[in-house]
């Protein structure tokens, strides 16, 4: 997968890193390569699913599409 990610510097030291097309998914690094490294753990945990959001009625239909 792949996406688009905006690093920026910070006015107090450092790089903001956020993913445009994830909303609120935001990180931060000393360096650019720490931000770009947990701006990717970021987006792991933010398409990571919850258990909680697993509780579908019995009606509930699966289906994958592409995009």
């Amino acid at each position: 997968m792949q996406l688009r990610v905006v690093l920026e510097p910070s006015d107090e030291g450092g790089y903001t890193a956020l993913v445009p097309s994830l909303p609120g998914c935001i990180s931060e690094g000393d360096t650019r390569e720490d931000a770009l490294h947990n701006i990717q753990e970021a987006i792991i945990l933010y398409l990571e699913p919850v258990e909680d959001d697993m509780d579908f009625s019995e009606r509930a239909e699966f289906l994958e599409v592409a995009i």
